[in-house]
């Protein structure tokens, strides 16, 4: 049976929360994320503040440069997470075959579904219809064959819109796609697969198995298959935590290596408050040390370890800032779980790639 996949994605989410319980920021350009003068970034933002070019993880100095009239709110996560709960008890509603992807994002399986006489397009529409009444922000969807075809389609009408990927149209539609659309493909690839005149999924076809593989590595498996517009992963209702990390940005760069081992402290034991409400804790397979330098450059150390202690991040720690020894700006612990390790395919999958920016 031809599968029936729903991406929802909120539109704005912080930002749509903030707006439902304050209406003056209505048209307003609004950010949510660091206060102005500190060296946060913005998590999230409306579209009057994406009309001047403010984005997801801009710093917020720059954001406002961009757009001097910006409001800037700091987040509010225990009521963003009232409004995820509400969300997903609606999807819930319609199948138990949801995967959550964060808190205003999931995919929905509703194969067999008998609801709305069993059109995953109704569906859809009726969703949304309800998050908008119910949770009193907007949605938008997308509906295909697959996972990667239904989150490309999420974001073909936003805001508050959705599209449908029909089966008989997934050729038709996927041949045109421009490759930056395709998971995993950054900036960087993007450029490099131009530079050989790809620029759609129709220009990479022409390109055998043997030889994306040649020139991208493991990655060329993905490429190949996302060109065709295949992807076999199914809608996984439970999700296994991959990681858990804790990062702070610093309102003045720390200077050397001795400012960062002092800084690790508080982290360290932020860190351990988390990892101790986890029940239960998933066992350890590495632990890690992010650093993000005043050029805004980054790195990350890892070693194997069963624990997370203070040794081992602070050597992990010297491993890492001894690779640029500037100013750093961000210094972030954590640790990555053995589920996460176990859970690898035997052969490369659709997440052996660049990493995809935020939709």
């Amino acid at each position: 049976m031809t599968r029936k996949i729903i991406h929802c994605d909120c539109d704005c989410f912080y930002a749509a929360i903030e707006m439902r319980d304050n209406p003056a920021w209505v048209g307003v350009p609004l950010a949510v994320g660091g206060r102005p003068g500190s060296r946060g970034v913005v998590a999230t933002c409306n579209y009057e503040a994406r009309a001047f070019g403010v984005r997801s993880a801009m710093p917020v100095g720059r954001a406002l440069r961009l757009c001097p009239a910006l409001v800037t709110v700091p987040p509010d996560f225990a009521r963003y997470r009232a409004a995820s709960r509400q969300i997903l008890a609606i999807y819930r509603d319609y199948t138990d075959k949801v995967e959550p992807l964060s808190l205003d994002e999931a995919y929905l399986d509703v194969t067999g579904v008998e609801r709305c006489q069993g059109s995953a397009t109704l569906m859809a529409q009726e969703i949304r219809a309800r998050i908008e009444a119910e949770v009193g922000i907007t949605a938008s969807a997308g509906i295909a064959p697959n996972k990667f075809l239904a989150k490309i389609a999420s974001d073909w009408r936003k805001p508050n819109g959705q599209f449908v990927i029909r089966p008989e149209e997934v050729d038709g539609f996927v041949v045109a796609l421009p490759v930056s659309k395709l998971f995993g493909v950054g900036r960087v690839t993007a450029a490099r697969l131009e530079r050989f005149g790809v620029h759609t999924c129709g220009d990479l076809r022409a390109w055998s198995l043997a030889d994306l593989i040649e020139r991208f590595g493991k990655f060329g498996r993905s490429l190949h298959r996302l060109c065709r517009g295949i992807d076999t992963r199914e809608v996984a209702p439970y999700r296994a935590r991959k990681s858990l990390s804790v990062e702070t940005t610093f309102a003045v760069d720390l200077p050397d290596l001795a400012a960062c081992a002092a800084a690790l402290g508080p982290l360290r034991e932020e860190f351990q408050r988390r990892f101790a409400r986890l029940d239960p804790a998933p066992p350890v397979h590495k632990a890690f040390v992010k650093l993000r330098f005043d050029d805004f450059s980054q790195t990350t150390a890892e070693c194997v370890a069963s624990v997370p202690d203070d040794a081992r991040w602070q050597a992990l720690l010297a491993t890492a800032h001894a690779r640029k020894a500037r100013p750093v700006r961000l210094l972030g612990v954590g640790v990555r779980f053995v589920e996460a390790a176990a859970a690898l395919p035997p052969q490369p999958g659709l997440f052996d790639a660049e990493a995809a920016s935020p939709g």
